[in-house]
């Protein structure tokens, strides 16, 4: 009797911060994502992109290849 009550405690513990480990994550507050500044640069992607809608960045040396999708999406990569 005494094991399936301590037993029953921890489960009871475990869930418990289960419960608060989804709810962390799932915080606005936690996420990465920089916001805009109202005082960023700002230019439209189509002038960006051009009519190929798509353009190299070179940065530190390397290229990397900015994109558009056919769904309209922009995809950065390597």
């Amino acid at each position: 009797m005494i094991i399936i009550v301590t037993l029953i405690a921890i489960l009871k513990h475990i869930m418990s911060r289960m419960d608060n480990t989804a709810a962390t994550l799932t915080r606005p507050e936690d996420k990465t994502q920089p916001a805009p500044d109202a005082n960023d640069r700002r230019i439209n992607s189509k002038q960006l992109l051009g009519e190929e809608g798509r353009v190299i960045i070179e940065h530190d040396g390397q290229h990397y290849l900015l994109r558009q999708t056919h769904a309209g999406k922009l995809i950065l990569t390597k």
